[in-house]
């Protein structure tokens, strides 16, 4: 009988990087869910399908009273990635991956139509359903608006973020992140002037400096959804 010689398949392992909103609980939790509550009512669906961080670092749970916050957040339809902030024990076994290596980042505010500009925030018009912003975005700085599309006259630097329910639109250079589509709009897209972005993404997928081609870079872009690809085309 022939021999049979089974040729062994190396496995392939990939880093790989994505982003998630970190969420930090402050006692009591009640109270802070109803804060929580209060935001979504606002800003329906804007967690949903987004992997969220869950900082322990600011309160003292025991793994039930961690397990018991994870179902809250589920039934919110917010989905923990991992925690933070906490050390892995047996008795943690069934509760998400403790998180290691998280990069710092920077405060989220979602926008409403009518509220004023905070301190240290770019002014604005706003018009129906869209945001204008006139100055550059700053390193550090972060734009939501989830109630359509952000308009930046200016740049956005290595380290802002823009978030938008529909599409963004930057008339200068974007070296930060662009998140459009953030309510699961997946007809939106996003147009830069220059691009040279730290990450892309629309509806939840996403793309990272190291995953686009760099003959895309130091022109005009545009991204948009096909299926569920991420697509990112040169606008000549």
């Amino acid at each position: 009988m022939p021999s049979v010689v089974r040729q062994r398949q190396s496995l392939t392992f990939r880093a790989r990087s994505y982003t998630a909103f970190a969420f930090t609980p402050r006692l009591p939790l009640a109270d802070w869910l109803a804060d929580l509550d209060a935001t979504l009512e606002r800003s329906k669906g804007f967690f949903a399908g987004h992997p969220v961080a869950l900082d322990l670092s600011a309160v003292q749970l025991s793994a039930g009273a961690i397990a018991h916050l994870v179902a809250d957040l589920a039934e919110r339809n917010i989905r923990v990635l991992g925690l933070e902030g906490v050390e892995p024990s047996a008795e943690a076994a069934k509760l998400p991956p403790v998180l290691r290596g998280g990069r710092g980042a920077h405060d989220l505010e979602l926008r409403e139509p009518a509220a004023a500009a905070a301190p240290g925030v770019a002014p604005v018009k706003r018009e129906a359903a869209s945001l204008l912003i006139e100055n550059p975005v700053r390193s550090g700085q972060a734009v939501a608006f989830i109630e359509g599309d952000v308009t930046v006259v200016g740049s956005v630097a290595s380290g802002a973020e823009i978030i938008a329910g529909g599409s963004i639109h930057i008339y200068g250079t974007l070296r930060g992140q662009a998140l459009a589509g953030a309510t699961g709009n997946r007809r939106a897209r996003i147009f830069c002037h220059r691009f040279e972005a730290e990450l892309l993404a629309i509806g939840g997928h996403y793309r990272t400096a190291d995953e686009i081609d760099d003959s895309l870079r130091r022109g005009p872009a545009q991204a948009w959804l096909d299926g569920s690809t991420l697509k990112i085309s040169a606008m000549n």
